[in-house]
């Protein structure tokens, strides 16, 4: 079994992605409807492919992080955040998502950010935990923020220094 390339995204990449994405879908990580048909194209103005850290294993897509400013403000221009990220079901226990964590963070120091942030929903344990022992440390709840399937969700506010 081959280890996880990481590498920045194409172009070309969209519709691999874009089924990564719809496959991907759970209501424990996300707080928008499952997608349908027609679907948005995965990458537009708003997430150009220079936002996303794609994982290839065996030569093919298998994972992506989406890293981008945390807000347009120049103040604020010194903060990267994780705003999405998926495994492969085929993929899953590989250590992809883990090494797109890491490669977010190099790559956020490359771009000279300070800190690293994200957001994930309280009920979301699997992941709490792998962001923690990648150093994130909770910063923030806002409970019962989003009411999903029935039931009141918090939203978990977490954060990472890349200066240590």
């Amino acid at each position: 079994m081959s280890e996880p390339f990481i590498r920045s995204a194409r172009t070309a990449d969209e519709t691999a992605l874009a089924a990564l994405d719809r496959a991907a879908w759970s209501p424990l990580h996300s707080v928008q409807p499952r997608p349908e048909p027609p679907y948005e194209p995965f990458f537009d103005a708003r997430h150009p492919p220079e936002d996303y850290l794609v994982a290839e294993l065996d030569g093919r897509v298998a994972g992506y992080l989406r890293l981008a400013r945390a807000t347009p403000l120049l103040c604020n221009s010194h903060v990267r955040q994780i705003q999405g990220l998926a495994v492969a079901d085929r993929a899953r226990g590989r250590g992809l998502a883990r090494a797109l964590l890491r490669a977010a963070g190099t790559e956020s120091r490359r771009q000279g950010a300070r800190r690293l942030t994200l957001r994930v929903l309280g009920h979301n344990t699997p992941a709490r935990k792998l962001y923690e022992s990648e150093g994130f440390a909770v910063e923030g709840v806002l409970p019962g923020e989003f009411f999903l399937d029935g039931e009141y969700v918090d939203d978990v506010l977490m954060g990472r220094s890349l200066t240590e």
